[in-house]
């Protein structure tokens, strides 16, 4: 049985060891600097005897190294291992930085709970469990409370205790299933401190100063579960790129504002409250536009009301419900409009008023619209005063005509 050296010894890249099994490309030696994929942190890269390790895996107690080819050694022979320096260096940090982020959210919520991580090449995410779903303004602070942390150039350290003992510390971070790492067997368990700021029980390789971490870059929260809030961050070169390119953005956003950063905020409030007066004009001058359209439809009398009855083009339904409402509280009884377009809408508006003198109950639009679509298709409904139907399977004009000839 061995294990990976790497969490207690991360400095260490090149190595030597004994082969102690191989069957195929899978090759096991008396001790080894991989880190095998565990808890959320993948496994290290880099080669064994100059052929590229694809994979580093716990298997039943023992580190296997999964080669790309056939290492063409036996049991007993010395081998050359070289972890791939960048990569491993990337995962450090990274998963440093989860526990820096994790100490921030101490700071500014409470009942916090661990839910897990995971690193990949390009961020980094890390499961919260919070009374309150996070909002922006705690993302914010979360990047700010971890950057200080970073620039406080915190110690970090790790060791290997008594459960028992790992477990009565204040505040330990600790969750079994993402965790198995930090179990050493015997009853002991690995914890690993970030001075005056995290503790918790972690199998993975990390940094020994928080300084080493660099800028730390938060790009989003989600929620994949009740009561967890997923966090995702980026560091290193990645983190640098997307300050850069928020900054990059700040700055134009500002120049097409015509104000400076600092006032972006008060800028964009500004255009929205233009944005949303003058989308209210619109929509009044093109209601005012279409009342104007519908008064010029062409009137006839159908069952002892007065109708107006046309096409429509360029309108939406919903768009005609008030302009149809105006005409037909005039001179109009009822209106219906017909929309354009492969499969035709059409809508009804009824004077609520409309009653023959002679006793006739009043126009229903729902029936009306009702009566068109079980002549043409499509279906609709509405109630007495307004309705509307799509779908229809007929020409406009035909569907006007039916209309005034009934």
């Amino acid at each position: 049985m061995t294990a990976s050296r790497a969490p207690e010894c991360p400095d260490v890249r090149e190595f030597e060891a004994t082969v102690e099994s191989v069957d195929g490309r899978e090759i096991v030696l008396d001790e080894t600097y991989f880190y095998a994929e565990s808890g959320g942190q993948p496994a290290d890269r880099g080669t064994l005897g100059g052929i590229v390790v694809e994979d580093v895996v716990d298997r039943d107690g023992d580190v296997v190294h999964v080669l790309a080819d056939e290492p063409g050694t036996e049991r007993g022979a010395t081998i050359a291992g070289v972890v791939d320096d960048a990569f491993r260096t990337y995962c450090a940090r990274a998963h440093t930085a989860s526990h820096v982020l994790y100490g921030a959210a101490r700071r500014i919520t409470e009942e916090l709970g661990y839910a897990g991580f995971d690193i990949s090449p390009e961020k980094v995410r890390v499961d919260l469990t919070t009374a309150e779903p996070l909002d922006d303004d705690d993302l914010i602070e979360l990047e700010r409370l971890s950057n200080r942390a970073v620039w406080e150039s915190l110690p970090v350290s790790w060791e290997t205790m008594p459960e028992a003992d790992a477990r009565a510390l204040a505040d330990i971070a600790f969750n079994e299933k993402t965790e198995e790492g930090a179990m050493g067997g015997g009853g002991s368990i690995r914890v690993v401190t970030v001075d005056d700021w995290d503790v918790a029980a972690c199998g993975g390789t990390h940094v020994r100063n928080t300084a080493e971490i660099g800028p730390i870059e938060v790009l989003e929260r989600s929620n994949p579960g009740e009561g967890v809030t997923r966090v995702e961050f980026a560091v290193g070169p990645t983190a640098i790129d997307r300050d850069a390119a928020v900054h990059a953005a700040a700055l134009a956003a500002s120049a097409a504002l015509d104000a400076n950063v600092d006032g972006l905020v008060d800028a964009v409030e500004r255009l929205r409250e233009d944005n949303e007066r003058l989308e209210a004009e619109l929509r009044a001058v093109r209601a005012d536009l279409l009342e104007a359209t519908l008064r010029e439809f062409p009137t006839s009398e159908v069952d002892g009301a007065v109708w107006a009855i046309g096409p429509i083009d360029d309108a939406d339904p919903n768009d005609l419900q008030e302009p149809a409402r105006e005409v037909v509280s005039g001179d109009v009884d009822a209106l219906a409009a017909v929309g354009p377009g492969p499969a035709p809408f059409v809508v009804v508006a009824v004077d609520g008023d409309t009653v023959d003198d002679g006793g006739v109950d009043r126009i229903d639009a729902g029936d009306v619209v009702e009566a068109v679509t079980a002549e043409f298709g499509g279906g609709g409904g509405g109630g007495p005063t307004f309705a509307q139907g799509g779908g229809i399977d007929a020409d406009p004009e035909a569907v006007v005509e039916w209309l005034r000839d009934r």
